[in-house]
């Protein structure tokens, strides 16, 4: 894998994008709304731009959301 592809990446960062410490401090109520059918992206468009992006914090929102959908919230 050649640095291109990182490159790439990062020139169609959508500009909504709010990046890994702003997605990860309002995550909590971005998996709340999403658990409750609300229109979690439409509220907070900049973490749904991010969660798209990152693999990461896109795990992290998974398994937060399996979590959250397990307790019966």
């Amino acid at each position: 894998m050649n640095g291109w592809s990182a490159l790439d990446r990062f020139l169609q960062t959508d500009p909504e994008d709010v990046g890994c410490e702003q997605a990860m401090e309002m995550l909590h109520i971005y998996v709340e709304l999403v658990a409750a059918d609300a229109d979690a992206a439409g509220h907070y468009p900049g973490i749904a731009a991010h969660l798209r992006a990152c693999g990461p914090c896109a795990e992290d929102f998974e398994g937060l959301l399996a979590a959250v959908a397990g307790s019966g919230t």
